[in-house]
């Protein structure tokens, strides 16, 4: 039989209520700690994460809520600013986008001063967005309206981009503030130019629907994606067509997310609701059974 590589948690974390999205910060706090946000049904809650192996003095996992914001919608997807720091004035920043197929952008000093600006545009539901990473003064985000929008801090549209199908996944290069990539439902990903506004390479899935994309920031010459119950990596300087493709979820795949710390680790997650819906973590160097091989395995 196959050997069960399953594991249960590390640390959890109590909550009241249904968590619907969780998101690390990228970006340094400015302190030895980590910041984390989850949120779910009109609630965001910041707080603070340190690992043992951060600090020998921490047994495990230390998980410290900062703050709980009010939101009127349930939370659906969540980006941090790179503005967001605990050293010096404490800052926190991020934004969320809601079922209304509005942006919110939630500044507070964790104090006194708490701000929500709302950015309307978008015409269907936002899938996706992301902060500009080094100054954190754009917000770019992509909708089943086919369109990929950019905005400045105070909710002005400055960049709409026309999609062939509805915007999965969007990422911000981490040095090349002009450049962003989006993927789309219908399997292609596209790298575009900001300044002019044009698409300067794409990558082709061959398959749809292509559920969730992401640029290896340690590594921009790779990109992952899912699509169907597939994993799927790019080498964009060799070919617009996957160098790897693997099955990874007996049911469709969902989410797909690089490692920040390690180009050959990522993760992929399935379907929430499915009867194997798994966080499964991948090694380039290192692939694992397909869910097929695993399971004729187990009937030998």
């Amino acid at each position: 039989m196959q050997e069960d590589s399953s594991r249960s948690p590390t640390y959890t974390v109590p909550c009241e209520d249904y968590v619907h999205v969780v998101e690390f910060s990228p970006f340094s706090s400015g302190t030895p700690v980590s910041l984390l946000a989850y949120g779910g049904n009109q609630y965001v809650v910041v707080g603070t994460c340190q690992f043992q192996e951060e600090d020998m003095d921490v047994e495990g996992v230390e998980f410290n809520v900062l703050r709980a914001f009010h939101h009127e919608l349930r939370v659906d997807a969540l980006a941090w600013s790179p503005e967001s720091r605990l050293d010096r004035i404490p800052t926190i920043r991020f934004c969320t986008a809601a079922a209304d197929r509005k942006l919110r952008l939630l500044t507070s000093d964790l104090q006194d001063r708490h701000e929500v600006k709302v950015m309307e545009g978008h015409t269907s539901y936002i899938n996706h967005l992301v902060f500009e990473p080094t100054e954190g003064k754009q917000i770019a985000s992509v909708s089943d309206d086919h369109t990929c929008r950019v905005w400045d801090l105070d909710g002005n549209e400055n960049t709409t981009l026309r999609l062939r199908s509805p915007g999965i996944s969007v990422c911000w290069h981490p040095e090349e503030a002009f450049k962003l990539m989006v993927a789309e439902k219908k399997g292609t990903v596209r790298f575009y130019d900001l300044v002019t506004q044009q698409a300067i390479l794409s990558l082709d899935c061959g398959q749809s629907p292509l559920m969730s994309a992401d640029w290896c920031l340690t590594n921009t010459i790779k990109v992952g994606a899912v699509a169907g119950n597939n994993w799927l990596i790019w080498d964009i300087t060799r070919s617009s067509y996957p160098q790897e493709k693997r099955p990874a979820h007996m049911d469709k795949a969902r989410l797909f997310k690089w490692s920040r710390a390690n180009e050959n680790l990522f993760a992929t997650t399935g379907c929430p609701g499915k009867i194997c819906s798994q966080l499964l973590i991948h090694h380039l160097g290192h692939p694992q059974k397909t869910p097929q091989e695993g399971s004729d395995e187990g009937k030998n």
